[in-house]
């Protein structure tokens, strides 16, 4: 099988061709047909992220179908199109895999990361975190579902049931859960970078409640807020925006540092709180609704062996909404 490979961090990934494993207990080997490219892919290329498995193969927003499942491995059969996600592995035995938080486990492993991902035309997955792509979702536009969508979801759904939501970041995250939650009735406040006009234009094209530069107040106190944008100096100008009793959710795996801020504007029983990966209650949950929203998600295409260059894009903002690899 052809596979992108990252060697070292910070240095470009390389194409290889690889002998194609048999699935082992539990597993099921799958053909992948696309495979979103995420800024997690960005911290893990950079090295911002510790500790990769070296060589690596990049990718955990994969949509394929199933190949082979190997022994023990029954919730799927050969020829399922379904979705794998950036959780790939946990021990269930812990005290958060026992509780339904699977997404805490101290053991776990992740696609692209400790796992090899879908920057190549098969992986090897552990069939309980695979999930149905229900149909009428087309294999790109499902792709950037399994991060941008997921862990856009967690953190809406950590946002609890507020009704003034602000998006900071409007990438591929926002521009899906923004959707969500207008079908929810909720009204979106998007935040963009000073002076992107771009993803002004991008915001504006969801009809979203109000468009903003991030260093702005929005025109009324915010319930909630959500950042999508790894930029730690984000978090005081959230609080500043979200009404007493309002809740502040990072939903980044990694963010620059935080800087200090008066306690006064956490003051008024406002909440801080990160998001951690993904539970399964979260895919079973977010796949169907987003089918029925139904969620467009804006990709830019590129082919397998263009994945540097569909990573050099997305740092560079070249784009609006998401990146996938056509495989």
């Amino acid at each position: 099988m052809q596979a992108m490979q990252l060697r070292q961090p910070r240095q470009s990934l390389v194409p290889v061709n690889l002998e194609p494993t048999e699935p082992g207990q539990g597993q099921l080997s799958v053909r992948v047909h696309a495979c979103g490219v995420c800024r997690t892919d960005l911290h893990v290329f950079d090295g911002e992220l510790p500790e990769p498995r070296l060589p690596l193969i990049l990718g955990h927003e994969v949509v394929g179908h199933v190949l082979a499942c190997g022994p023990g491995a029954s919730r799927f059969a050969p020829g399922s199109r379904v979705g794998v996600p950036w959780l790939g592995w946990t021990c269930g035995v812990c005290r958060f895999c026992t509780q339904g938080r699977e997404n805490l486990c101290p053991r776990a492993r992740f696609t692209g990361y400790t796992l090899d991902g879908g920057y190549a035309e098969q992986l090897l997955v552990d069939e309980r975190y695979c999930f149905p792509i229900p149909e009428g979702l087309a294999d790109v536009q499902a792709a950037p579902l399994l991060c941008a969508g997921l862990i856009g979801y967690r953190s809406l759904r950590l946002a609890g049931d507020a009704e003034r939501l602000g998006l900071y970041g409007f990438g591929a995250a926002a521009h899906i859960i923004a959707q969500v939650a207008k079908f929810q009735g909720r009204r979106v406040y998007a935040f963009v970078r000073p002076g992107d006009a771009a993803a002004r234009r991008f915001a504006e094209r969801l009809a979203v409640e109000w468009v903003g530069d991030s260093t702005e107040r929005p025109p009324e106190a915010l319930d909630a807020a959500i950042l999508y944008a790894p930029v730690g100096a984000l978090v005081p100008a959230a609080l500043r925006a979200v009404a007493p009793g309002g809740s502040v959710v990072c939903a980044g795996i990694h963010m620059s540092e935080i800087p200090a801020f008066p306690y006064e504007i956490l003051w008024g029983e406002r909440s801080l709180r990160s998001v951690a990966n993904l539970t399964r209650r979260d895919a079973e949950e977010f796949l169907p609704l987003a089918a029925r929203v139904p969620v467009e998600t804006s990709s830019v295409e590129y082919a397998l062996l263009e994945a540097n260059r569909a990573l050099g894009d997305l740092r560079a903002g070249r784009f609006q909404g998401a990146a996938v690899l056509r495989v």
